[in-house]
């Protein structure tokens, strides 16, 4: 009976950072042993070395947004005159002398409307906008976000259409349009609420804008304050 007899080597040569390849080869001798050996090849050369970890380490960039207010004042330019304004809302200020109003009613019913706009839609819904980016809740960022545009949207609409309440008031008392601070303080309001709503729209394109709606958003609540307080010097000064 031939006695079978198996041998195994393995011979390695190792060099660093390199690709495996494998090669195998069985021989049968003659005489019925078998002999099997392993070789285990490494080769590397220095082109086949990674890259260095500084190359390929992404590259971050920095984008800085800036606004100019320049197309505001052309926009200020072009708003119709004191006596365009006067004949469109002529009709308007006729109805309500004819409803004989009291003249505290007509005095302070725009500001005390246009400051419930203001704290309650206004504070709320920028209340809303630092939480949906700061809070960890997902749960009260998703209500925020459900929320915060709709305040918004409000506050725009109201103020707005508080704007031509504002005008008939004035003109129901006699007293100029655009002569006064507030009144130059809410037509820039007002375009930069129209620049901020259109901001969303176009996170998806660039998403830095998210930055430059907070910062806009903040300073247009700014501004609204300011608003309000040249609003209450005019009330109270005639």
């Amino acid at each position: 009976m031939a006695m079978l007899t198996a041998t195994t080597s393995i011979v390695t040569n190792l060099r660093p950072l390199s690709p495996i390849s494998f090669n195998n080869s069985r021989q049968i001798s003659s005489l019925g042993t078998s002999t099997t050996r392993l070789h285990l090849k490494c080769h590397a050369t220095k082109e086949d070395s990674p890259q260095s970890i500084e190359s390929t380490r992404p590259k971050s960039e920095t984008i800085l947004h800036s606004f100019s207010p320049l197309p505001l004042l052309y926009a200020a330019a072009l708003l119709p005159g004191d006596g365009a304004v006067r004949s469109a809302f002529a009709p308007f200020v006729e109805i309500v002398k004819s409803l004989n109003l009291p003249d505290w009613l007509v005095h302070w019913g725009h500001p005390a409307n246009m400051a419930v706009v203001l704290f309650a839609m206004g504070g709320y819904g920028t209340y809303l906008g630092f939480r949906i980016r700061f809070s960890d809740d997902v749960e009260e960022k998703a209500k925020a976000k459900d929320l915060h545009p709709k305040l918004l949207a409000g506050m725009f609409f109201f103020f707005a259409l508080g704007a031509t309440g504002g005008v008939t008031s004035l003109l129901t008392t006699d007293k100029p349009i655009f002569d006064s601070p507030h009144a130059v303080t809410g037509v820039i309001g007002l375009a930069l609420l129209t620049i901020q709503t259109i901001l969303p729209s176009l996170f998806e394109g660039n998403p830095g804008l998210r930055n430059v709606h907070g910062i806009l958003g903040s300073s247009i609540m700014t501004l609204f304050l300011v608003h309000a307080a040249l609003g209450l010097q005019l009330g109270l000064s005639s």
